[in-house]
């Protein structure tokens, strides 16, 4: 039952207890005046941003022109222009919203910038980067974005030890905002314990709503039964309605409340991704139905215009809706859909837009910073024959590390031995994070990462394991032995790449010797463990003792 005014919906979910933010920001709307007049008119207390927001910005206008020809002609790198424009356009965000953050004792009035997603995987070089993106902004309402994936967690730890307010972004499993909240009351602890006073660091924890529908729904309709059907719609509300639940738990638990007294603030949820992305359902309905007192909600333009114009508050008391929640997640499981899986899945793609919006935003500005390439230009290829032929190198290995980490995930959930299983697994992860750091390094040379020649790699893999009929091979006794050589080739092969760079560093700064170092270290560790695992499948398949009957 509606509870809201058609006079000002905004205004009656703001008193709701509702923090009104946008989520979008552009040079546009800070030049234009609109971003004052929505704080004015709309309520607006906060701005959340994204690498596929700034990619957008960008490709509109020509507000940014002028400073991308002027970087150029400084000889700035991509990534030193990618991060001027976005800080300055969030300080500038910053300013705009400062009376509101002093109004609401620093609880509103934030601005959000999002950490390189290509580091989501690598700890210390998120850490190094939220320092980075804090001082380069140096604005008290400022919010670093950190993903929350398992090693973004002790990220926002040392983040928030550090005294850098965060705001946890693509959280979607109830477990994986367990961990969120924990690792946020543990940074609050260190710096407490370090002398800071933990009344100036805030937090939100960024939790999805819609896309959470779009890939339940997919499922439902995959499944195609009445039964099925009748439950799509509404597991992105019941997540959400759960992890609000989490929430209070942690409110009353003893840690918090000893936090508390020392004057820290609590880590606020935030509802995100609430544009409606199916047509068939109400455009307002991740924010009438989370119009929960005491969170954020962070809306597209088009949803908070909505909004405005129509928008009603459904929500009725959380406690009243905690029991039918779980059951509707219970009903899905009934049915066939492993809601960890899609929660898994949705963390990875959300990780995987958010590099290819970088990617977009860095190609826009080295075409503005350099001017447009020539049709047909090779990426990376850069001015000199050797520039190129690095390119051409490294996007060779790139997708070689594709290939074998998709080797890899495959193949240790087909080991016989529960140790080698775990080993390969954790091999999987180095694999992930090496490939990671290699995108980063081919960052720093200026040389776009060839998605054509990613994707090769994944479907070579695929296609490797195909018979000429289009059916995948069966397993063989020798596979394990055929597979892990395979492997082991594939980890020698990029500690040539490694030492191939290590050479280079010598003569590019851009290259760093420590690194590479750490690198090659750990490529040999894999060596050999492989080889172990290589080695005692060999010596079990090929022994000639008859297996006893």
């Amino acid at each position: 039952m509606s509870v809201s005014s058609p006079i000002d919906p905004l205004g009656e979910l703001s008193a709701a207890g509702v923090s009104v933010w946008l989520d979008d920001l552009s040079r546009e709307l800070l030049a234009g005046g609109r971003l004052r007049t929505l704080v004015a008119d709309r309520h607006v207390v906060g701005v959340t941003t994204n690498p596929t927001i700034f990619a957008s910005a960008l490709s509109k206008g020509d507000r940014y022109t002028a400073q991308l020809r002027r970087l150029g002609g400084e000889g700035r790198s991509v990534d030193e222009a990618v991060l001027a424009l976005t800080t300055d356009d969030v300080r500038d965000g910053c300013d705009v919203l400062a009376p509101v953050h002093e109004r609401t004792g620093g609880r509103d009035g934030r601005v959000s910038i999002e950490v390189d997603p290509r580091l989501a995987r690598d700890t210390a070089a998120t850490i190094a980067q939220a320092r980075a993106l804090w001082q380069t902004v140096d604005r008290p309402n400022l919010l670093v974005k950190i993903p929350a994936t398992r090693e973004g967690l002790a990220a926002i730890t040392a983040a928030t030890a550090q005294g850098i307010s965060v705001n946890v972004t693509l959280i979607f499993s109830l477990d994986r905002y367990r961990d969120v909240m924990d690792a946020y009351l543990t940074g609050l602890e260190r710096a407490r314990d370090a002398g800071h006073d933990p009344a100036g660091i805030h937090s939100v924890a960024s939790f999805f709503v819609s896309r959470v529908d779009t890939e339940v729904d997919r499922r439902l309709d995959a499944l195609g039964t009445p039964q099925a059907q009748s439950l799509k719609g509404r597991a992105a509300i019941a997540n959400a309605r759960l992890a609000h639940r989490e929430y209070e738990r942690q409110s009353a638990e003893p840690r918090w409340q000893a936090l508390a007294a020392a004057g820290a603030h609590p880590q606020r949820p935030l509802w995100a991704s609430t544009g409606v992305k199916n047509p068939d359902y109400p455009d307002t309905l991740y924010v009438g139905e989370l119009a929960v007192p005491g969170t954020v909600n962070t809306m597209p333009g088009a949803t908070l215009e909505a909004f405005a114009d129509h928008g009603v508050i459904t929500a009725q008391a959380p406690t009243d809706d905690y029991e039918a929640a779980s059951a509707h997640l219970a009903a899905l499981a009934d049915v066939g859909v492993d809601f960890a899986d899609v929660t898994e899945t949705l963390e990875r793609e959300g990780l995987a837009k958010f590099e290819d919006s970088w990617t977009e935003l860095g190609a826009t500005v080295e075409r503005e910073m350099r001017g447009a390439a020539a049709p047909g230009a090779v990426p990376g290829a850069g001015t000199t024959d050797a520039t190129g032929l690095l390119a051409i190198y490294l996007n060779d290995h790139l997708s070689g590390a594709t290939a074998g980490l998709e080797l890899l995930r495959r193949a240790a959930p087909a080991q016989p031995d529960e140790e080698h299983r775990a080993v390969l697994a954790d091999l999987a992860h180095q694999v992930e994070q090496d490939r990671d750091s290699l995108t980063l390094i081919m960052s720093d040379l200026d040389i776009p990462a060839g998605r054509a020649k990613i994707a090769l790699g994944w479907l070579a893999e695929k296609a490797g394991r195909i018979k000429p009929n289009g059916h995948l091979f069966s397993r063989s006794p020798l596979s394990d032995v055929l597979e892990l050589e395979s492997m082991l080739l594939g980890v020698r092969g990029k500690a040539a790449c490694w030492r191939t760079l290590r050479a280079l560093a010598d003569t590019d700064p851009r290259l760093f010797a420590d690194h590479l170092d750490e690198l090659l270290a750990r490529a040999d560790r894999q060596s050999e463990s492989l080889e172990e695992l290589r080695l005692a499948a060999a010596r079990r398949v090929l022994t000639a003792e008859e297996t006893p009957a």
